[in-house]
């Protein structure tokens, strides 16, 4: 039985401007079950050529920085570079184990390497700070040391926890009104469950004709709510109280207002389920800032685009580093990089 929740509601209702909402809200959900259905049915299709274009080439880029990461290191041992050029190849250097720490681009004996190298410049640096803090406390008196200690506190808090602070308060709002929005999912489903299992369970039907026909509703009714389906069991709750009372009947205003609740709901549970469902298929920034400019539509074949050019860019790093890799095997190619700062 075709069934069009919309036209329903608008038969049922004078369109007052809260009914109107309520029609936008049928609308946006409609187009949302239709989009979150088109990226489930392409997700598939999109990782695999994803991983069968980039992978590859961010492999080897990652591969050709580890070995600039190696060069670099010997450098120090092998060439008679300068205190400022060791400076700046010692910095290019922890730039390079920061971003392969922990990569799955790389081998494990390499992964191992690039944490070695990260501990060891870590601590480093912890060194070189210890010593710098000691001279500057001692070269203060003691009121005037309290006086910086206080000072770079009020710093600290006023940058960094005043950020997280926001930060996490922000956060906070967003998984509050997320849990509320789920909580209000599920005692909507549970409530429209019952009512439509109250009405037609086909042992209370006595005529074997429209037990059958009743055995069929309960069913779409169970699997929506298995499925979580909260729009379905709304469109059968009204299917079905209409057959029972024989002709449409007039929504009241408290059924208004729990059909807005419910499917606004519904809408926050869909936008979660498509905006997760994109994170994991969104690699690159300029992908991400093409799906939001489309307001989440999926366009396949821009996509496809997309992921290539990506992949050219790669390319055309991985061509970058490959030709400073090979200047960074000599000493006067190492020379000429770190004079034109281009290390």
């Amino acid at each position: 039985m075709s069934f069009d929740l919309k036209t329903t509601i608008q038969t049922n209702i004078e369109l007052s401007t809260p009914d109107q909402k309520l029609n936008r809200l049928i609308d946006e959900i409609e187009q949302q079950k239709r989009l979150l259905l088109a990226w489930q049915s392409a997700k598939d299709e999109i990782r695999a050529y994803s991983q069968k274009a980039l992978m590859p080439a961010y492999r080897d880029l990652y591969s050709t920085l580890y070995e600039q990461m190696q060069k670099l290191w010997n450098s120090l041992s092998i060439y008679d570079l300068s205190k400022s050029d060791i400076r700046v190849v010692e910095e290019k250097i922890q730039a390079l184990t920061r971003l392969l720490q922990g990569s799955h681009l790389l081998t494990q004996k390499q992964i191992d390497e690039v944490e070695k190298m990260h501990v060891y410049y870590q601590q480093a640096e912890e060194y070189t700070q210890k010593k710098s803090k000691k001279k500057t406390a001692e070269a203060l008196d003691e009121s005037e040391n309290d006086l910086v200690q206080a000072d770079d506190e009020l710093n600290d808090w006023n940058s960094d926890q005043y950020q997280q602070a926001r930060e996490e308060a922000k956060l906070k709002r967003q998984q509050d009104k997320q849990a509320q929005a789920e909580k209000l999912v599920n005692q909507s489903l549970k409530t429209v469950y019952l009512k439509i299992a109250s009405i037609i369970h086909p042992d209370r039907e006595p005529d074997e004709s429209k037990k059958a026909e009743k055995t069929e509703l309960l069913q779409r009714a169970n699997e929506a709510y298995e499925q979580e389906d909260l729009f379905f069991l709304l469109k059968l709750q009204l299917e079905v109280e209409q057959s029972k009372h024989g002709s449409n009947k007039g929504l009241s205003s408290e059924q208004v207002k729990f059909y807005q609740q419910a499917l606004e709901a519904q809408s926050q549970s869909l936008k979660k389920q498509i905006q997760e469902l994109i994170d994991s298929l969104v690699w690159s920034n300029k992908a991400k800032i093409a799906v939001q400019k489309s307001k989440g539509q999926l366009n396949i074949e821009q996509l496809y685009k997309q992921i290539d050019a990506d992949v050219s860019a790669v390319k055309q790093q991985l061509k970058a580093e490959k030709q400073r890799l090979m200047y960074m095997g000599e000493e006067s190619g190492l020379e000429m990089l770190l004079e034109h700062q281009v290390l």
